[in-house]
């Protein structure tokens, strides 16, 4: 499996087509979040399933157990590859979400935004580390029967030991070098694969290069040259 799904953050339909037309030859699917769903709806997830490429809908879903299962039921005929939960929904809910998603559908919980740090934990009056929030949500998610977590790189290592069977998407990934932009806990694609990632969310890498297509040819040569 190519572990490379562009993140597509934009509400916009065109914009969105063209970004996976460009790096369709070289990602293994793409990234649709709210932006992208709110405007744009089922149709528009459509269109972009249309070229060819597998589709992780990004929606975080966050509710009581009976509201979620409802909401995945209601996407189920889209057959995202990956659908997205928040783990601090709690096991019933974590649980309905899975038994409501189609069953080639990999549900995978949220433990910690990679926007977040040790001080935005504090201001939310939780006192773990990020590592130890993201260890204590693995296993919530893991209990649950979901299909896996979506981590940082700089946890994924420790999910994947208590895990072995895990499925782990790691986003906040940047090449060596690049922007960190709103991202607070970032690793390189290499090292996030090294560690146990199974998808690497990269977005503005390559969405926000002049040549997408380009940006991700790079990225996926530098993987290839990985150590086997």
């Amino acid at each position: 499996m190519n572990p490379i799904f562009v993140a597509i953050d934009t509400p916009d339909l065109k914009r969105a087509t063209e970004i996976a037309s460009a790096v369709r030859d070289h990602a293994g699917g793409v990234k649709l979040g709210l932006e992208f769903y709110s405007a744009q709806g089922p149709e528009g997830v459509r269109r972009v399933q249309s070229l060819g490429l597998p589709v992780f809908l990004d929606l975080k879903f966050h509710d009581i157990p009976n509201t979620v299962a409802n909401a995945v039921e209601a996407i189920a005929p889209l057959e995202p590859a990956i659908l997205t939960v928040h783990a601090a929904g709690g096991h019933e809910m974590l649980l309905a979400a899975r038994r409501a998603a189609p069953p080639a559908t990999k549900v995978v919980a949220v433990t910690l935004l990679t926007s977040l740090d040790a001080n935005d934990l504090s201001d939310l009056g939780i006192q773990r580390s990020p590592a130890d929030q993201v260890e204590h949500l693995a296993w919530v998610a893991r209990d649950s029967g979901v299909d896996g977590i979506v981590c940082s790189g700089a946890e994924v290592g420790k999910a994947k030991a208590a895990w072995s069977g895990g499925f782990f998407v790691v986003p906040g990934i940047r090449p060596a070098g690049a922007n960190v932009d709103d991202q607070k806990r970032v690793v390189t694609p290499a090292q996030a694969l090294d560690d146990g990632a199974s998808v690497l969310v990269i977005g503005r890498p390559i969405t926000a290069a002049p040549d997408p297509r380009r940006a991700i040819m790079e990225i996926a040569a530098g993987l290839s040259r990985m150590p086997a």
